[in-house]
């Protein structure tokens, strides 16, 4: 597998049936081989993607005595700025070579929940950059809605299973900026490698080249989507539900070549989470006597504070 499979989100949402399988036995097919596909026909337009990126570029142009008053202690990095180099892989004690932004949940029909999560933080100096990151956020969230459908289909469950957990869950939208490089880093890379955490992670069109994937013969592969393209990849918690039988794959963003060092990149992904009571449990139909449970009980709540401590963002 030395490339990333392509598919269409409009063939799922057609009203032919047989559209709507050929889409279902593709992604599923991708994310039991690789992990990740590249997806069409998604929700985010090009006119919103653009502003999102306007925005965030002015806000890592800040002064960084501005954006550290955006840094919020006590909440584990899970609103607003975390600084460069705070964040390191599991296992890896450098620090990723990146700074970043957190919008989380707009909850808006339930209080309880509301007090569960930290506020979004707002901008001062930039007035359309959280009005922009929540459009996107909310884009990103309903084309999620739709590959978990179809994922949930794949794994011969109702093809509605996922969406009361996704409902107001635990979802992140992460602006990054990977800033030019001034010296020799030493062991450090702009994200070293690693899974993601969550069920889906759905990412923009990065703005340059690096994300790199490895597949099931530990070799490392370009990931590069066309411009219309989200890469949609599964996290461990989807993972795990589904006994790995769709794959969490390692990832990672390698340093540019040393004629690039002087450029910035960015990066936007979506980690989409459900609500934190979701078991994780492995479900039943992923059991069989050739694929014995592989993994402990769990809830999503619990999995994610034990890598946001592993990550060196919680103590």
């Amino acid at each position: 597998m030395n490339r990333i499979p392509s598919v269409n989100l409009q063939e799922f949402l057609s009203e032919d049936p047989i559209k709507k399988q050929k889409f279902i036995n593709e992604i599923g097919k991708a994310y039991e081989d690789i992990g990740f596909v590249a997806l069409k026909g998604h929700f985010l337009d090009d006119a919103l993607v653009d502003n999102l990126y306007e925005e965030v570029k002015k806000f890592f142009a800040l002064p960084v005595e501005t954006k550290r008053n955006y840094e919020i202690e006590g909440i584990g990095g899970q609103r607003g700025y975390v600084s460069f180099g705070k964040e390191s892989a599991k296992g890896k004690k450098e620090g990723d070579l990146k700074e970043f932004w957190h919008f989380g949940q707009y909850v808006e029909d339930d209080p309880e929940r509301a007090k569960e999560y930290p506020e979004n933080v707002e901008v001062k100096e930039l007035p359309e950059f959280n009005k922009v990151g929540k459009e996107t956020y909310r884009m990103l969230e309903k084309t999620a809605k739709y590959v978990l459908r179809a994922l949930a289909l794949h794994l011969d469950l109702e093809e509605t299973y996922f969406d009361n957990y996704i409902h107001n869950g635990n979802s992140i939208l992460r602006p990054i900026h990977y800033p030019p490089i001034i010296e020799e880093p030493e062991n450090a890379v702009r994200a070293a490698a690693h899974g993601d955490i969550n069920l889906i992670t759905l990412l923009m069109g990065a703005q340059g080249r690096g994300l790199q994937v490895q597949n099931h013969k530990g070799d490392w592969i370009d990931a590069i989507a066309e411009p219309d393209e989200l890469m949609i990849n599964v996290g461990d918690m989807l993972s795990r539900h589904s006994n790995n039988k769709l794959k969490s794959t390692i990832h990672r963003v390698i340093n540019p070549p040393r004629e690039l060092w002087g450029t910035s990149r960015y990066s936007i992904p979506f980690f989409m989470h459900p609500i934190s009571e979701m078991k994780l449990d492995v479900l039943d139909s992923c059991i069989d006597e050739n694929n014995p449970k592989q993994f402990e009980n769990i809830t999503a709540g619990e999995f994610l504070n034990e890598r946001l401590v592993e990550l060196g963002l919680k103590k």
